[in-house]
């Protein structure tokens, strides 16, 4: 996966509280396992005025003007700020991968659903949590300046606005580690390649009956 450590990019605001992984990808577009092609389906009941599916081409569909994600400058954001419980509903990986795909790197919200929180982490995407007044005050610098870009930095643990830290937010060291590292599952059990070829290899002299 992709590893973070500093991004600066504009702030899309979608402020709803309890945004399920249904609203950020439906369920007609989880037929496909490759983690990639999902974001032009982000947020797609709210994105487009007609029905989608996965075989249909986007780029004939009525995009709905009113939805933050269609308005320049937030269609080309980096940074999703939201409200509580973000991510809540079913478990589906696939919440996550649309939103990679649009090419968001972090979201900011008061809270998240657990599931999603922890996929976020297995897929390169920075999920930080900051107190309800710090997001509210985010959300009114916006309304206030659209196109208001953030920085983040993973290794300070801060986000900067216009120069000036205004936040710092926890998160578990195994996870920052993985997360500045680019590692997934996948690549943290590749760093044991060796060990695991080792004793597969004991193994089948120890006990051939089992291969």
């Amino acid at each position: 996966m992709q590893a973070f450590t500093q991004h600066t990019g504009i702030v899309a605001p979608l402020d709803r509280p309890n945004v399920d992984t249904d609203a950020i990808i439906p369920k007609q577009f989880l037929k496909s396992i490759k983690r990639t092609g999902f974001g032009p389906n982000a947020f797609d009941d709210w994105r487009y005025l007609d029905a989608g599916g996965p075989d249909i081409d986007n780029s004939t569909r009525r995009k709905n003007p009113d939805f933050v994600l269609n308005q320049p400058p937030f269609d080309k954001a980096t940074i999703l700020l939201a409200r509580e419980n973000f991510g809540c509903g079913s478990s589906r990986e696939h919440a996550v991968w649309a939103l990679v795909d649009f090419g968001f790197r972090a979201v900011i919200a008061p809270s998240f659903a657990d599931i999603f929180y922890n996929n976020s982490f297995k897929n390169g995407l920075l999920p930080i949590v900051l107190d309800a007044d710090i997001v509210d005050d985010l959300f009114k610098r916006i309304a206030a300046k659209p196109g208001l870009e953030l920085s983040i930095d993973l290794e300070k643990q801060t986000v900067s606005c216009e120069g000036e830290v205004i936040a710092r937010f926890d998160i578990d060291e195994f996870r920052k580690h993985n997360m500045l590292n680019g590692l997934d599952d996948i690549a943290l059990t590749l760093q044991h390649a060796d060990e695991i070829r080792a004793y597969e290899e004991r193994r089948g002299q120890e006990a051939p009956w089992l291969f």
